[in-house]
Order: C-alpha cells, then structure tokens, then sequence
C-alpha cells in the first residue's frame, strides 16, 4: 500500500477485487493525509501534533458512529464508508496515527528493537487492515503480514536514506552505526563512506531475511489478490537489489521501481511457490 513511506505498495490496484477497492482506497487516503500533516509543508512540529490530534479525534467520532467536523471529509466520508461495511480495526487505524505522530518527534532509534517496534506501528497495521479484508485471520498469516510489512517499511528507509537526511531524519539504528565505526548523525549529517555502506548492506540483509519469512503469505491470499502480494514481495526484493547495484550509497542515489522493471517483477512472482520463493 502506497503511502509515501510505503511506495512500494500498489495501491487499490487493477488486481485489487473490485468490491475491495473503494476500503483499500479509503485506507490509502487515511494514511496518505495524515503522512501529508506529519512531513509535508513548513509547519512547526508543535502545530503538527496539534493537527494530529484533530484528526485523531475525526477518527475517534467516526468510530464512535458521532458526528465529525467538516474537516477532513475527503478521507473520512470514504473512510466511514468502509467502516460500516467491513468493521475495520479501529486500533489499528490509531496505530498509524501514533507512528505519524512519533515520526513528527523525530525520535533516536537505538537499535533493531526501537525500529522495530516504530514498524509495528507503521506498516504493520496496514497489512493486518488487508487482511481483514481479505478476511484472513490466522495468527502465523498476521505474523507473516507483519515481516512483509516490516521488511518493505526497512528497505524504503534504505532506499530514502539520502532524503531523510534532508529531512533530519535517521531511522539507521545506532547500534548498527556504532558496530561499523560510523558516527551517530547530529550536528555533523552522515557522509558517504565504506563503513556507511556496510552497514546499509547489512541492514538491507536484515530486510531481506524478513520478507522471505513472511513471503508465504502470498500462497494463503486466493486469486488476483494473491498476485498483487507477490508483486509487492518481489518490488521490494527488486530494491534491495537496486540498492546493491549502487554499492549501497542511497546517500547520493535513489533507486525507484520503473515500468521497465514490470515484466521481470511479473516472471518472479508467477515463480513463487508456497514457501514464497521464486
């Protein structure tokens, strides 16, 4: 699911069952704005939260079946929508707003645990919502859901290393920059070197170890839909691999999935079995 976070999620696709597309859509748009309050624009962090917790309340009314604000209405009328028909989680709804809010604090990530516990709130919950859908429910396909959802919101931080930069952001954890000899970023930003790419290699084989665990995932999901996971599995892997290609410096370089990429994207996940391998 494509939040900008998360590009390497097809959204609402041509694969998507047709009666799901308008709730995955309105998922999309949910998530999408409140990225847009979190990181866009040139407001102050306090006046983000200060939005965040708007919105948090429109959410709060919807699921509560109260009547919102006019705010918003372009997300939450397709939003209530959804809801009436599927149920969706409503928690995990608030998890995406916690991780948005988290990511306007711009906290320090220590080490694989912190980040991995910022994924259970930012990408998780987005599968999890498919599922629902979907309705799949079984407790290894949401733990397979949660590595593939981890593993893609990982390598999208690999792949935008360079922009969240930009942005003063650094999801590397320290451990890992301390293994490798590289100096934590503050008020120096990181500067391309070996180490930094070592230690983008060996965090892109961390992401890589994730996806093939949930890969499976794909076999469970029934007809066109269970195609368009696929695809997401092999776009992330296919990154990972552009991220290699360029010697692991995404300080400098972005990699993006392009219209070339389709055909072989395609063979891949037609090749993969039930263990999720192609």
């Amino acid at each position: 699911m494509g939040v900008d976070h998360y590009e390497n999620f097809p959204v609402a696709s041509m694969l998507c069952p047709p009666a799901l597309r308008p709730a995955v859509a309105a998922i999309y748009g949910f998530a999408r704005t409140a990225d847009d309050i979190a990181d866009e624009g040139d407001a102050l962090p306090a006046q983000r939260l200060h939005m965040l917790a708007a919105y948090r309340a429109e959410l709060d009314a919807l699921l509560e079946g109260r009547a919102g604000s006019s705010n918003w209405s372009q997300v939450f009328q397709p939003l209530a929508r959804a809801q009436q028909r599927h149920a969706l989680p409503g928690s995990l709804l608030h998890d995406l707003l916690d991780a948005f809010e988290q990511d306007v604090r711009n906290p320090p990530y220590p080490d694989r645990a912190a980040l991995l516990e910022y994924c259970r709130r930012s990408a998780n919950p987005v599968g999890r919502l498919l599922l629902h859908l979907y309705g799949i429910d079984g407790e290894q396909d949401r733990a397979r859901s949660d590595a593939i959802c981890t593993a893609l919101q990982l390598i999208n931080f690999w792949q935008d290393l360079g922009r969240d930069q930009q942005r003063g952001r650094n999801y590397l954890p320290h451990a890992d920059l301390a293994r490798h000899g590289v100096s934590l970023p503050g008020l120096t930003p990181l500067h391309d070197q070996p180490a930094l790419r070592t230690c983008v290699r060996e965090l892109c084989a961390w992401a890589v170890e994730l996806m093939h665990e949930g890969a499976p995932l794909a076999a469970r999901v029934p007809g066109r839909a269970g195609l368009e996971l696929r695809l997401v599995v092999q776009g992330g892997l296919r990154i990972v691999e552009k991220i290699a290609e360029l010697g692991h410096d995404t300080l400098r370089n972005r990699p993006t999935l392009r219209k070339a990429d389709a055909p072989l994207l395609m063979w891949r996940a037609l090749r993969m079995n039930a263990r999720g391998m192609a």
